[in-house]
Formats: C-alpha cells, structure tokens, sequence
C-alpha cells in the first residue's frame, strides 16, 4: 500500500468525481481539484432512515440545487453505514463509465498507511486524491473564507460545546475566532459542526434557502433547509 502523501502531492486528475457532502471541506478540495482537471460528477450518500445527506442532514434536494449551482452532475446511493463501501463503489463505478479516473475527497485527517479510501479506490480502478490532508485547520478554513466561499452551519453537537443558537450561522473569520474563544476546533474536524456551501467562485449562482424546524438526529441538532 503506498503512502497517502502520494494521493495529496498527486496533480494528475484530469477527470475526477468527488466525495460531496455539501460543506466546507469537501467543496474546498473540489475547487483544488478543478485547478487541475475537470469534474466529472460528485458523489453524496444518503441515509437510509430518512433520506437525508449523511451526517449534514440536508435533503437532496439542497445537494442537487448545489450540484447545478456548479454546472456538476450528482450521482447518490441510498444506504446505511454499514453498507456505505458497496454504495460508494457503485457510484465510482458509474462516475468511471462517465470518464472519471480519480476519486477527490477532502478529508484532512486520514492514516497515512493502509487507508480506507485506497482500498475502496482499488477496487473501483480509479486513483486517490486527497488535496488537504494534514493541512493545519486554521489554513483550510482561512483559504476557504478568503476564496469567497459562503457556508451555513446546518447541525451541532451540543456534547461537544455547540450550542442549539449556532444553528443557522454563517461561517466568517469572527465567528470563527469565537468558536476558538470556546475552545471548539475551527474546522468541525471531530464533527463539533457541519456545514452546507451556498455560494463562492465556482457556483454560477448563489443558493437561496430558507430555514424550517429543528430537529435532532442522535446527539446532534439540525435544521431544516429549503431552497426557494
């Protein structure tokens, strides 16, 4: 198994398809990504209890809106985490037929040997590019913010010192400074928060969405998003 810093320095991906959740991270490896090839498709799991988007919680509706906000196809799998592999390696297998050649995740913190996704990437016959592992996580978020990205924080984990009043709020360089003040990690990395991109320099228009109930899924607080 090679190392994984081969799949970070990697800059060969002229098609690729991407591992989209609909935040922060992975739209910020998708816009590295696209400085060096072409995106084919994204990719985004759905779960099977309720349909929504992993651990974001936002329907498909709200990924597809983003999807087309890029000029992107969306392939999804509905599955449970159990058989997450077979689903994702379904969708690789489709995103091949279409022309992609690598995987894009944007994954900060993965093992440098043995990792899940080189397994998976393997298996599907595509390669592995990670364009921000173990990159400092004030940087991510820096670069993110100074790109003109625009996120929203769609759920929280009040264990982990969120509070319900995050719900809703716009990612900027203050608000950030006061997650630090309350000793949350800026970046969400130990799922703290997640968040959905609305607009920044590859949307070709921004996302409009209105706010509907809370709800809980497991220990974390959620809110319902509209596009309108």
């Amino acid at each position: 198994m090679k190392d994984l810093k081969n799949c970070h320095n990697s800059g060969n991906c002229p098609q690729f398809v991407v591992s989209y959740s609909g935040g922060k991270d992975s739209t910020l490896a998708l816009y590295k990504a696209m400085q060096e090839g072409t995106a084919v498709a994204l990719i985004s799991m759905l779960r099977t209890e309720d349909g929504l988007a992993g651990a974001h919680a936002v329907p498909k509706t709200i990924l597809q809106a983003q999807a087309e906000a890029m000029g992107i196809p969306l392939l999804t799998f509905t599955t449970d985490w159990n058989q997450y592999e077979a689903g994702l390696l379904d969708c690789l297998k489709r995103a091949k037929s279409m022309g992609a050649e690598t995987l894009v995740t944007g994954d900060i913190d993965l093992p440098a040997q043995n990792c899940w996704y080189e397994n998976v990437t393997k298996k599907a016959g595509v390669s592995l590019f990670v364009p921000l592992w173990q990159w400092d996580r004030k940087k991510v978020v820096a670069e993110f913010l100074k790109l003109g990205f625009v996120s929203k924080i769609v759920s929280v984990d009040p264990s982990q010192g969120m509070q319900q009043s995050d719900l809703g709020r716009i990612l900027t360089t203050e608000y950030l400074a006061e997650l630090e003040d309350r000793g949350i990690d800026c970046c969400g990395e130990s799922g703290e928060f997640h968040t959905i991109v609305l607009d920044g320099p590859i949307f070709q228009k921004p996302l409009k969405v209105r706010e509907g109930k809370q709800f809980s899924i497991g220990r974390n607080l959620c809110i319902e998003l509209e596009v309108f």
